[in-house]
């Protein structure tokens, strides 16, 4: 079938809509509707030099939609066609990660979910007789219909906003997961969260959900600092080179979690150096220059520096819990979402880029 696709090409500053051809589901897959998705920092990533590494270009991008299914492939038993969904990360389903949940740590998710093709190597899009990389993150979202495995959608009641859910399967899950499931925060803890974009918001909601007695958002975006405010933060600290004394003001032995959204080295430094006895800061994204950790100060004080992916949430739970999180009220995350029409993805995306939207939505 025909679809309208935003693809990525070498020299382009954003994907740019175009025509192509998608095939039918294989045994274990869906054809799903895309009604919307998400722009995630890792497309900005991949759409860029970064990707060129594991997918070759062009590329269908995209890893946060939501749609409807359209039909299935043979074997697939726990979808049909009508069903609401929220497309999440591919995973193979039999490795010892899989089976113990922790899905995003998948022994071939690199594979599965970066390398622009099924496991055997094809893409279900195609142009003019030439193969288009796709299935990014098992979906390529940027699209008006999408093939994806069964185990990447999660199913969704009816009864929610479907076209809000696609950030529910990245960015959402990515920070009320790195707090309630990776770095497991309790009542009356503290945690210093340093970035305010679409994960580290989540973070601060997911962070008063778990009950900590203080959390304290760190940016430069006095605008998002009101909103992280508002969202649940005890505190809000504008960053500057005082950061890590306003943060020692606050919590004088320290903090038991930090929380780095943000790829500055300096605040690898202060997240480090923020922490009590026994803290643990947890990470999802790279220092984008060089960057040595206080190896001393680390061990001296017990603490920890703790890599996250996805949250460390399985899909099939975590997108979930967030809905009925959503619905008593407590993680309002569509405060966070900018819409566009599929057509507006070069604004969105250049928004988006220059931080003028935390999480845009297109919507199809």
């Amino acid at each position: 079938m025909e679809i309208t696709a935003a693809v990525s090409r070498e020299d382009q500053p954003s994907p740019r809509l175009e025509t192509v051809e998608l095939g039918g589901p294989r045994a274990g897959e869906i054809l799903v509707r895309v009604v919307a998705t998400g722009i995630c920092h890792s497309d900005l990533m991949f759409h860029g030099q970064f990707g060129a590494m594991f997918a070759p270009k062009p590329i269908v991008l995209g890893h946060e939609g939501s749609g409807i299914v359209e039909a299935v492939g043979i074997g697939v038993t726990a979808l049909e066609p009508g069903d609401h969904v929220v497309l999440s990360g591919n995973s193979c389903g039999h490795c010892p990660n899989c089976h113990s949940g922790r899905t995003v740590y998948c022994d071939h998710m690199v594979k599965l979910c970066w390398s622009g093709g099924r496991a055997d190597g094809t893409s279900p899009i195609s142009q003019c007789g030439h193969q288009v990389s796709g299935v990014f993150f098992g979906q390529s979202s940027f699209a008006t219909h999408v093939i994806a495995p069964e185990r990447s959608a999660v199913k969704v009641p009816r009864d929610v906003p479907l076209h809000l859910l696609g950030p529910l399967g990245c960015a959402m899950v990515t920070g009320a997961g790195s707090v309630l499931e990776a770095l497991s925060v309790r009542p009356g803890q503290s945690i210093a969260i340093f970035g305010t974009g679409s994960v580290g918001l989540a973070a601060v909601m997911a962070a008063k959900i778990a009950g900590a007695s203080r959390i304290v958002a760190v940016d430069v975006n006095k605008e998002r600092l009101e909103l992280a405010k508002s969202l649940g933060a005890s505190d809000v600290i504008h960053s500057d080179a005082e950061t890590g004394g306003a943060l020692r003001q606050l919590e004088p032995r320290g903090f038991d979690f930090s929380f780095i959204t943000a790829s500055a080295p300096q605040v690898f430094d202060a997240a480090t150096a923020c922490l009590g006895v026994g803290g643990t800061a947890g990470y999802v994204i790279f220092p984008r220059e060089p960057w040595v950790p206080n190896l001393e100060r680390l061990m001296t004080g017990g603490c920890k520096l703790q890599g996250i992916i996805g949250g460390f949430a399985n899909p099939q739970t975590g997108i979930p819990l967030l809905i009925d999180y959503w619905r008593k009220g407590m993680f309002p995350f569509e405060r966070l979402i900018t819409e566009y029409r599929f057509d507006q993805i070069d604004q969105a995306w250049e928004q988006y880029r220059s931080g003028q939207v935390i999480k845009p939505v297109l919507r199809m």
